[in-house]
């Protein structure tokens, strides 16, 4: 492989800014990738896998290459060598590359294989609350969360089946292959854009993980219910809850965020789901007037996120011990406050993309000890771990409120 001097100044300008600025790597990754229009999808997906892979192993590049943040741009480029190096891709004689030692490198590589913190490439205080919190499971799950993640579709069944998408996607010289166990998802062969075929401006998927893909099945939903999807963000489960609802009755998409509920509706109309609506929560009334009337209530609660670090490497970096502290609060809140809503005989869901226990089986625990979990019983729930499933790690339950 050739390195080239705009794609590889691409990648070390796209780092400051994540490293040093503390942006978001998916929105700055894109945007640097519209920064030339002459660079084809090889060029595009160099940058992108590039820059993502140095984010995710941060910590250990780091160590090897004997740096510390702040990162000088000479510094990004040493991580960026020893990236190059352990790739196997040759150094160019460009200035910035002078004196590689590339058999340090190496050897550092297999010093710090042997220690998690590094070889994972983790912050010391997140090894040490993954080991607490998992024991054995902890090093088999951070690997698997290291990888990189598969590329999953939702088929939108008010469109299309699973079959005639993977003809429709053929026919753009997308292969896919269906996944046994989940009724509307296909699992791309090799990574592609498809957010630019025509299926997709259709409306006839979506992209979204397999793991996400159970927690709308989880609702045992029919058509013709009044749900509400509590913590709807920008409405990936809604939308699958719309199409297993097949568009009747009513679905009630609220969150926080305004902005986020403007995207669902747009990704509404493209999907075709017409039972609809978006709430802004902009005070407790909002919810207030909710109490007692849904069949089902699902609260996709806001998490650390450990789950997905495979599609949000940053995430790592970002993560504080203190911010885990206020999250679970917030998510024991949001199951004694939204719980209200649903009816009596009814059903609520609690997920997270979280995998660890203090932010899922623990609160519900907490949660049906208290005065309002009373009237719920656990009836099922399911801890996803990325490195049994493959997918995301995942969590959700389903509680039962008593007729």
């Amino acid at each position: 492989m050739r390195l080239h001097r705009n794609l590889v100044f691409a990648v070390i300008d796209t780092l400051h800014l994540i490293f040093n600025e503390g942006k978001y790597a998916d929105k700055e990754i894109s945007n640097t990738l519209k920064r030339d229009k002459r660079w084809g999808s090889r060029d595009r997906g160099f940058i992108a896998e590039t820059t993502y892979d140095i984010v995710r192993w941060k910590r250990l590049y780091s160590e090897i290459a004997d740096v510390n943040p702040p990162y000088s741009r000479p510094n990004l480029f040493r991580l960026f060598t020893v990236w190059a190096t352990l790739k196997g891709i040759e150094i160019p004689d460009w200035k910035q590359f002078e004196d590689t030692p590339t058999r340090r490198i190496k050897g550092r590589f297999d010093e710090l294989s042997n220690i998690t913190k590094y070889a994972e490439s983790i912050p010391d205080w997140l090894d040490e609350l993954g080991r607490k919190e998992l024991g054995k499971l902890w090093e088999e799950e951070i690997k698997a969360l290291n990888e990189q993640a598969k590329v999953i579709l939702r088929t939108n069944t008010l469109k299309t089946t699973p079959k005639k998408l993977q003809l429709i996607l053929d026919e753009e010289f997308i292969p896919t292959k269906l996944v046994n166990g989940y009724p509307e998802a296909l699992e791309l062969y090799e990574r592609a854009d498809v957010f630019k075929t025509d299926a997709f401006k259709k409306g006839y998927f979506e992209v979204q993980d397999g793991s996400s893909q159970k927690v709308a099945h989880a609702l045992k939903l029919e058509p013709g219910m009044r749900v509400v999807d509590a913590c709807a963000g920008a409405g990936g489960k809604s939308l699958h809850i719309a199409a297993l609802m097949e568009n009747k009755g009513q679905i009630i998409a609220m969150d926080i965020y305004a902005n986020k509920l403007k995207e669902l509706k747009r990704r509404a109309k493209r999907a075709g789901a017409h039972n609809l609506e978006t709430r802004v929560i902009d005070s407790t009334k909002v919810i207030k007037k909710l109490h007692d009337s849904a069949d089902r209530v699902l609260i996709d609660a806001p998490c650390t996120g450990l789950g997905v670090l495979r599609r949000n490497p940053d995430a790592k970096w970002k993560l504080t011990p203190e911010f885990l502290v206020e999250i679970r609060e917030k998510q024991q809140g949001l199951l004694q406050d939204y719980s209200k809503m649903v009816k009596a005989g009814g059903i609520l869901v609690y997920a997270t993309c979280s995998i660890l226990p203090s932010e899922n089986q623990m609160q519900i625990q907490e949660f049906l000890n208290s005065e309002a979990g009373n009237s719920f019983k656990l009836s099922q729930d399911e801890k996803i771990l990325a490195h049994k499933s493959g997918f995301d790690g995942f969590y959700y339950a389903v509680l039962q409120k008593s007729s």
